[in-house]
């Protein structure tokens, strides 16, 4: 069985998309970072720990188990676990790769063919991720399908499913399909937006919740760009 959860709740600058007893899952607006940095601004995690702290009135330290990230000029929908189980057993759904998470990405050009699968071998550099050989040292498999949802004059609407969680993958692999992210100067678009946003957004997370035999659905609200 599968459940969606209820609507959106609000509080200040952080919007949840669902909240229990182990997990909590809200919306990452671009430009923010999901844990902080050096550079002392607040983070979505900042955001959250606060949000939980206030609700339930909380006195000392919140737990609250990172489980995956999304890059900082992507917007979307980013789970935390609230307790150590619920963070261990999200951890070894994401590892086993039974975590379904899908993404919509406005591209430039028209992508053909219109839908199929994209693989490849991906290298961390310092600034961003390469497509490299096979045998190349520290490459590692990457691997995604994509359909298209719609066309417009110049661009592609795709709807993307990750089954690796390679850093930067989806902007690496269209970009090196030679459709690159609308936005993202780094991976050959040929501008930018504003605030360094890219249209790249994590649509929706389907996985098992760690303490009950049930699916859960959680689903970002798509901003114009992204809707189909």
């Amino acid at each position: 069985m599968e459940r969606k959860p209820p609507g959106t709740t609000s509080f200040e600058n952080l919007t949840v998309l669902y909240e229990d007893n182990h997990l909590i899952a809200v919306h990452k607006a671009s430009g923010l970072l999901v844990q902080a940095d050096a550079s002392g601004v607040p983070s979505l995690m900042d955001l959250t720990r606060e949000y939980i702290k206030k609700k339930d009135r909380k006195p000392g330290n919140v737990f609250l188990g990172l489980v995956h990230r999304l890059d900082r000029p992507v917007a979307g929908v980013v789970l935390f676990a609230k307790t150590s189980k619920a963070a261990s057993r999200i951890s070894e759904q994401l590892r086993s790769r039974t975590v379904e998470k899908t993404y919509r990405a406005l591209v430039h050009g028209k992508v053909k063919p219109p839908s199929g699968s994209l693989s490849a071998f991906l290298k961390k550099g310092d600034k961003k991720v390469r497509l490299v050989g096979e045998r190349e040292p520290e490459a590692k498999k990457a691997y995604l399908s994509y359909k298209t949802l719609r066309t417009l004059e110049g661009k592609t609407l795709l709807e993307v499913r990750l089954h690796t969680g390679r850093k930067h993958q989806i902007r690496a692999q269209l970009a090196g399909l030679g459709h690159p992210v609308e936005g993202d100067i780094k991976y050959g678009a040929p501008y930018g937006l504003s605030g360094g946003q890219i249209r790249l957004l994590a649509l929706s997370l389907v996985f098992k919740h760690p303490t009950r035999d049930e699916r859960i659905s959680v689903q970002a609200d798509p901003p114009d760009w992204a809707q189909y």
